[in-house]
């Protein structure tokens, strides 16, 4: 999804940096308060919780460490325990003495360490209660919760709690009473334009119980496919599918595998736009003759439903009907965005209707069909959402609105009585770091919105209709193998994000705790570190792969969907299996590189100055092994300018440190280059012809053009009031040209 988002999102990229009970205001409020940094700062705890405090001493583990389920629970959560027994004893080896545990065979222990209790079972709905208390002294361990859902939360908190030191394992001893900041903590997978099969589901439903997140949102249909079994209408699979698809018991068992984790699944059916592939079924129903035909790039298409076409209500009725049986979640999401409105303007007798009835858009038009469409989901007994593109003067009060486009249409939306979600900033297609996700916040203090966004200040009650956020994995390209690493470890932000009281925003121990959460996913079965090094084997023909992952800790793909520009570069059928794939958003070498740079420019240490040149020696000569490499593997030919590059500005970052001061020839020079290096990757970027670099971009640039500037401070300062002129000018040009 989303061609029109590169343009949209490139003007919002600089800025884009209620409660877990309807009855209770104070959880969702914007100067939340938060457990002192002190008190988690040696902690691996993500998201951080509400309120934690440290107390002293620890509890030792030991064989014979039990735990207790207090009688009334469901099968849901002695589930649960079973698996926290397991993964508990997977990561200790202590091989536990209990085994495994039933509502029927409950194998209670008397003097437990750990005792489970939950006061009721919880609804897989929104606004269900998810706190939970939990006490770590040096003799037991408690855990209490209004609901088993509650108790799920706190299970995972306290296997984050494990810590060891030279005498074994141990949980150190807190008191913590948790709850979530908002009620709605999703993340939605597309499986149109890539298909992903149940077990890639399944792996990323665990890692969403373990981040504490409660909502798959499940985009099943688009241009590229149409996925899922319809027995009303079965050549939606027949010939839309490319016979990739979930059957109608798939779908049954991706509901309660979610549901058993505390996660809800709401399902997307874009109308009525991003129609092609339903078109291609049945052409009868489009805005234009057809015949229709599966897209296989990304993009915004011109296929849209007829909504002057009585049949066209007809079949969304029954389709929708059918749909709405399989899923039990109140949610409905039926897309209403990116509608071009090129085959409607086309159409005389559409022409004709909007005409007949006063309307003056083509919006106008999509107004209309959503308000007939929110009719039939309301006969369903199902709340619609939609994103931002449904809201509209006339649209009834009962959609949700699902905001892409900025934080702007989400307050402008709760201002109107609309309750709404935030996508906007949790786009993690767009291949940013997690500090840009980190800093994106549904409601954060009234000081930091932006002009245009304080027009819409919102009354507390106002406030609880933002009901928080979902990380947004669109699939164009992304495949099974590739998808778990450009979720994760990134979403994990996204989701302390949405749990964890708003002052919670350092983003130097973000990074450190999300080290710690990315490799136990990794224990979880998710691939995002494991199929990093398959890539790289495929890369290298067999060859040792050393290079390579040298070369990928310092280059990161290219980002905002300039990786497929236009989206042309790439069709669903490309490989996938390059050197993009195979890195990441956050490449960690220039990331500590950075922050080690920024150290010793403010205050220069001899500590960081050796782990400088021993990193940028290493990044220079790596350049050698990588042509070796490359004598045995042509498809790494790409990457050769790429290589060399990072070897030559490692060389001029070598010459910087050890300069105490630099003429103007050095400086001059070395600039250039960089700059060079730069402008030729953003050309690269920009263009639709060429994989060159591998879609990928050299992230330790501007920390080596740091180190050249601190060998000559006049210089410094000299180019960038020049290249801050040159900006400003080329900004005032835009202007009056009429640019955006």
């Amino acid at each position: 999804m989303r061609l029109l988002i590169k343009i949209t999102l490139s003007l919002f990229l600089t800025v884009f940096f209620f409660a877990c009970k309807k009855e209770s205001s104070e959880q969702n409020t914007t100067n939340s308060s938060s457990p002192d940094k002190k008190e988690f700062a040696t902690l691996n705890l993500m998201p951080v919780p509400a309120a934690l405090k440290r107390t002293e001493g620890s509890y030792r583990l030991t064989k014979t460490f039990t735990l207790n389920v207090k009688d009334g629970a469901e099968p849901r959560l002695y589930n649960a325990a079973n698996t926290f027994l397991r993964r508990l004893d997977g990561r200790t080896g202590l091989f536990f003495l209990q085994g495994v545990i039933s509502k029927e065979i409950p194998q209670t222990v008397e003097n437990s360490v750990l005792t489970i209790s939950a006061r009721r079972t919880g609804k897989i709905a929104l606004y269900e209660d998810e706190s939970y208390a939990l006490t770590v002294t040096a003799e037991k361990i408690t855990l209490d919760a209004v609901t088993d859902i509650g108790a799920l939360r706190g299970l995972e908190t306290l296997l984050q709690l494990l810590d060891s030191d030279e005498n074994g394992y141990y949980f150190p001893c807190v008191e913590i009473k948790d709850q979530p900041r908002f009620p709605w903590r999703g993340l939605m997978i597309d499986a149109s334009r890539h298909f992903m099969p149940i077990d890639v589901l399944k792996r990323n439903i665990d890692a969403m119980a373990a981040m504490k997140m409660n909502v798959l949102h499940f985009h099943l249909c688009d241009n590229q496919g149409w996925r899922i079994e319809s027995k009303v209408y079965p050549k939606l699979t027949q010939l839309a599918s490319d016979g990739q698809y979930y059957t109608q018991i798939q779908i049954k068992e991706i509901i309660q595998y979610a549901a058993d984790h505390g996660i809800r699944v709401m399902p997307e059916f874009d109308v009525p736009g991003h129609a092609t592939a339903l078109l291609v079924a049945y052409p009868e129903l489009g805005s234009a003759p057809g015949p229709y035909v599966m897209e296989r790039n990304a993009g915004i298409f011109d296929p849209v439903l007829d909504p002057t076409n009585e049949q066209t209500y007809v079949f969304l009725d029954k389709l929708f009907a059918e749909m709405a049986a399989l899923f039990p979640d109140e949610y409905f999401h039926i897309g209403g965005d990116e509608n071009n409105g090129v085959h409607w303007k086309s159409n005389p007798k559409i022409q004709a209707f909007m005409q007949k009835n006063d309307m003056k858009t083509t919006m106008d038009l999509q107004t209309y069909f959503n308000n007939r469409i929110l009719k039939t989901i309301k006969k369903q007994n199902k709340k619609m959402m939609g994103w931002e593109e449904i809201l509209t003067e006339t649209i009834s009060k009962d959609a949700i609105i699902h905001s892409w486009l900025g934080k702007e249409s989400l307050f402008k939306a709760a201002s109107k009585g609309y309750q709404t979600l935030l996508s906007n900033g949790y786009y993690i297609d767009l291949m940013l770091p997690a500090s840009e996700h980190y800093k994106a916040d549904p409601l954060p203090p009234f000081e930091e919105w932006s002009e245009k966004e304080k027009k819409y200040k919102l009354t507390p009650e106002q406030e609880k209709l933002i009901l928080g956020g979902e990380a947004t994995m669109w699939a164009e390209i992304v495949t099974p193998m590739t998808v778990d690493s450009r979720i994760w470890p990134r979403t994990a932000a996204i989701a302390e994000r949405l749990w964890s009281p708003g002052a919670v925003k350092d983003e130097d121990d973000m990074y450190r705790r999300l080290e710690v959460v990315s490799f136990r996913l990794d224990e979880l079965g998710l691939t995002h570190i494991k199929n990093k090094d398959v890539i790289l084997r495929n890369l290298a023909n067999g060859g040792n792969i050393h290079a390579l992952r040298i070369l990928a800790d310092v280059i990161e793909p290219y980002k905002v969907y300039t990786r497929n520009n236009g989206g042309l570069m790439y069709k669903s059928y490309s490989p996938f299996t390059l050197m993009a794939d195979a890195t990441s958003s956050d490449a960690k070498g220039a990331r500590v590189f950075r922050k080690q740079v920024e150290r010793y420019v403010a205050s220069p240490t001899a500590e960081d100055k050796e782990e400088m040149k021993k990193s940028l020696a290493q990044w220079k000569d790596n350049h050698t092994a990588f042509l070796k490499l490359m004598k045995g593997s042509p498809v790494l030919k790409q990457l050769e300018k790429l290589s060399s590059n990072v070897s030559d500005v490692s060389s001029i970052g070598l010459e910087a440190i050890e300069k105490s001061s630099s003429d103007e020839s050095w400086y001059n020079e070395k600039t250039a280059f960089i700059k060079a290096v730069k402008d030729s990757s953003v050309a690269k970027q920009h263009s639709d012809k060429t994989f060159e670099d591998g879609r990928c971009e050299i992230k330790i640039l501007d920390a080596i053009q740091t180190l050249v500037d601190n060998t000559n401070k006049d210089l410094s300062n000299k180019r960038i009031t020049t290249e801050k002129e040159a900006e400003e000018k080329k900004r005032k040009e835009k202007e009056s040209a009429g640019e955006h």
